[in-house]
């Protein structure tokens, strides 16, 4: 058995799905990502503008560097939501990926040194400067989809990818995996906010999963309401792709934080800075404490409820955050103008905020309930 071969095999005896590999070198869509950071898609997430270079060079990542093997791990499972109805991207809903990948890829960079199959390793999980479903196409994991991610024929866009770049020369396994959108449209269709502005683009200043996530701000009113039920990322695009339905069920490999099987986003509003301590080893740690707490408060805007009512009207005077009482003031005024009680606790706070930013804003709503 040859090097590539015997390290494919490693790779699924660690317990990876898929696996393959990819030259070294500049990735194949490194033009079409030259383009979408020159048009400011890419909003808030200025590291990608600092990581240029090397995502643009992956050999700059591990100079000793030849070849990238690139894995795979499924994820899917049944749609997910907190009992009270708001809406978590299926990915985020256990155990930290980062931590689980990553340290599969460690126990494989391991078993590669001691098999004498590679001396240097460097690995990389989502955050480190790789174009990786542009390398991973190439290796053979995947086809780049409309949506602008990685669709396999078994997995569908459920699986996370992980790569090592290792300091020996492998075979790649371009072959590419058998599929296409061809004709269908079902994901620019179905995007609540139109991100995906033409096929294999999206616009993150306009997608939900990077307003969730990613912004640490306030997320623009106009959006608020595509917003729907989406409390943290938003899988929309993926559960209307015809190959994401035959994906199987893989909850078990991550399980449930308690924070969604057993909470909602009433105690996410309520909860303060106590939160950050409930959601710990959670992707639901990524947008910060306050980041969470802003998005439930928009989700209950969108669905209305007495309980959502009083959790709004806590964090309007007592939660630590702007972004949060700003969120809450929009969403009395969305859902609960009528109320009187709301029209006067969001009239209070118009005049109560510090900065003239946050008053703007509540101003804004106060009107709205009028």
């Amino acid at each position: 058995m040859d090097a590539t071969q015997r390290i494919l095999e490693l790779a699924r005896e660690v317990g990876f799905d898929l696996a393959g590999i990819a030259p070294l070198r500049p990735p194949r869509a490194a033009d079409r990502f030259e383009a979408w950071l020159s048009q400011g898609r890419h909003a808030g997430m200025a590291w990608l503008e600092r990581d240029r270079e090397r995502i643009l060079d992956p050999r700059r990542i591990l100079p000793q560097g030849k070849s990238l093997l690139v894995v795979g791990l499924a994820h899917a499972r049944a749609a997910v939501a907190t009992a009270d109805g708001g809406r978590i991207a299926r990915y985020a809903a256990g155990r930290d990926y980062h931590n689980v990948v990553g340290r599969m890829l460690r126990r494989l960079a391991r078993q590669l040194r001691e098999a004498g199959l590679a001396r240097s390793t460097r690995k990389v999980v989502d955050a480190g400067p790789l174009l990786e479903r542009s390398h991973a196409a190439e290796a053979g994991l995947g086809f780049e989809s409309k949506a602008a991610n990685l669709l396999h024929p078994r997995f569908g866009p459920w699986f996370f990818l992980g790569e090592l770049i290792v300091d020996v020369e492998l075979e790649p396994t371009g072959a590419p995996a058998a599929g296409s959108c061809g004709t269908c449209t079902a994901c620019l269709d179905a995007c609540p906010t139109g991100a995906i502005v033409a096929p294999g683009e999206v616009d993150a200043r306009t997608c939900i999963s990077y307003q969730t996530i990613e912004n640490r701000g306030t997320i623009p009113a106009e959006l608020r309401p595509g917003l729907g039920e989406w409390a943290f990322g938003c899988d929309v695009c993926s559960e209307v792709c015809p190959w994401g339905r035959p994906a199987g069920d893989y909850a078990a490999r991550f399980g449930t934080h308690a924070a969604i099987e057993r909470q909602g986003l009433v105690e996410w509003v309520e909860a303060g800075e106590s939160l950050w301590d409930q959601i710990a080893g959670s992707p639901l740690q990524r947008p910060q404490r306050a980041g969470l707490a802003r998005n439930a408060a928009i989700v209950l805007g969108n669905r209305p409820s007495d309980a959502g009512r009083r959790a709004l009207l806590h964090a309007l005077s007592f939660d630590p955050s702007e972004i949060v009482r700003e969120a809450a003031a929009w969403s009395l005024a969305r859902a609960h103008g009528e109320d009187r009680e709301a029209r006067d606790a969001v009239e209070r706070a118009a005049g109560r905020e510090a900065s003239e930013g946050a008053r703007a804003e509540i101003r804004r709503w106060r009107d709205l309930c009028r």
